[in-house]
């Protein structure tokens, strides 16, 4: 039987599909069974709804429109409200044209009987794929007849700071986007055709490609799968992009390209140590780095917690905020005396934090960190926010060293392929440190354990197991950097 592309209903995100990728919008309807989750997915889109319900009881009076018992409905009621002169804005206003239908996040009056769209985005700026999604928005409320005169992605501020319980005024930001869209606009009844062809055709041939790189997409495992088996050692493996120039030339594969021609000094080394099979180990270079990281020396590593928006007084959206640390105290003699802290209640946890850090970690001796600039920003803004600790505060900002940079001078082994995060240099030092058999293995799933322990739903004994989980993973971070570092200067 014959399909019609008209047969297809097309909404804002399916056409954002087709514009990221045709393939993608493709799969989503012909075969959505292959789409795989990612980890995030659940975090992002409880994100949204907090943002998108903050975002409307910050306009009083507002009518949502409820798609109940189903979309007709929706349709109907946002009809009845334009039509009785309806002056107060509308939530989730939803129409259709052309067989696109669309629900607004937010419609208001501008007072001179026309109005404001704003597509509300959890995002700290308008993205790319946001302005074709608004475009489509104007495209089918205007040809609904609704005369919109105005279109902006409402994003979050990232100046705006809470300074007092559930006060959000000003949390959120209007990139008005009205001249931006007028050409997109203009062409949304070609994308909405081709997008209607590409649905009534075969799959389309689609390779991976630069195109994946924007929204997650659940289809990434299969698209990938298609692709012919690639070199065992590809020239991607090249730190900080430098495969690109050869992929190019057209090589691939690493073992292939003339090894005269790199001039950079670690792509030298990633080379010879990928064809060698030889690790890349300067034990003097990581002593004479190291040399000055007085004793006692503290490892110090932070988990935290960054809200869309701020729950806690003096804090921005999107701030990483501190509930754990863990902090190994090494002496000269190479003994160590283990440290934690980690705040599980769901209240603000920066005083307490930062009253253990003062308390916890040496008034002397070198604190090490791996990329130490997040751990120096985090104790920085706990420095600002208690002028009361920042003098003890500010003594440990002083005395923090970094690993990481220390690491990439003196260590590769191939098995990192190109990258040097502590979790793809341990396995080359100490297979033995493994965190697969964590509960916690990233900080991604230290967050959702920290989410999923305060959240008021949650057992006693599940939240015991959660502390127990967590402290496991942060503990095994400051570990892991010693045991790293102690590799680093050892023969």
């Amino acid at each position: 039987m014959n399909i019609t592309p008209r047969s297809f209903g097309l909404s804002k995100s399916r056409i954002t599909y087709f514009e990221l990728c045709p393939k993608r919008l493709w799969l989503s309807v012909h075969r959505p069974e292959l789409a795989e989750t990612d980890e995030g997915a659940e975090a992002r889109f409880a994100a949204g709804h907090e943002v998108g319900a903050a975002a409307c009881a910050l306009l009083p009076g507002g009518v949502m429109v409820e798609a109940e018992p189903d979309l007709s409905a929706a349709l109907a009621t946002t009809k009845a409200l334009l039509e009785s002169g309806h002056e107060d804005p509308i939530f989730e206003a939803t129409f259709q044209h052309d067989g696109v239908l669309v629900r607004v996040d937010i419609l208001e009056p501008n007072g001179i009987g026309g109005w404001h769209m704003a597509e509300v985005k959890s995002s700290t700026k308008p993205k790319d794929y946001h302005v074709n999604d608004l475009a489509t928005q104007v495209w089918v409320a205007r040809e609904a007849g609704v005369p919109i005169e105005s279109a902006a992605i409402r994003h979050l501020d990232t100046d705006f700071v809470l300074e007092g319980d559930g006060s959000l005024e000003g949390l959120f930001f209007d990139s008005d986007l009205t001249s931006n869209i007028k050409d997109r606009v203009e062409t949304r009844a070609e994308v909405v055709a081709a997008a209607r062809e590409t649905l009534a055709g075969e799959e389309p041939s689609i390779l991976p490609g630069s195109h994946c790189d924007g929204l997650p997409c659940n289809f990434a495992a299969y698209c990938e799968g298609a692709l012919p088996p690639g070199p065992q050692w590809p020239v991607t493996v090249l730190p900080y992009g430098g495969g690109n120039n050869w992929l190019r030339r057209g090589v691939e594969d690493l073992f292939e390209i003339d090894p005269t021609m790199l001039t950079n000094p670690t792509h030298q080394r990633v080379y010879q140590a990928t064809v060698t099979g030889e690790p890349d180990h300067n034990v003097e270079g990581a002593r004479t780095a190291m040399a000055d990281w007085c004793f006692p020396r503290t490892w110090l590593d932070f988990e935290t917690i960054a809200f869309a928006i701020p729950r806690w007084v003096g804090t921005r959206p999107y701030q990483q905020v501190p509930f754990q640390f863990s902090a190994h105290v090494e002496a000269e003699d190479g003994s160590l005396q283990h440290h934690e802290f980690l705040s599980l209640d769901g209240a603000d946890p920066r005083r307490a934090c930062a009253e253990a850090l003062v308390t916890m970690i040496p008034s002397s001796g070198a604190v090490v960190a791996y990329n130490a600039g997040f751990e120096k920003s985090r104790l920085r803004e706990l420095s600002e926010f208690f002028p009361d600790l920042a003098d003890d505060l500010n003594s440990i900002i002083d005395r923090v060293a970094d690993l990481l940079p220390v690491t990439r001078a003196n260590w590769y082994h191939r098995d990192q392929r190109g990258s040097w995060s502590i979790k793809a240099v341990l396995p080359t030092v100490a297979p033995d440190l493994d965190y697969s058999e964590l509960e916690v293995k990233d900080g991604g799933n230290a967050q959702a354990a920290y989410l999923e322990a305060i959240s008021p739903t949650t057992t006693d004994d599940r939240r015991a197991a959660l502390d127990a989980a967590l402290r496991a993973y942060c503990g095994r971070d400051t570990e892991a950097m010693i045991v790293l570092a102690r590799h680093l200067t050892q023969n």
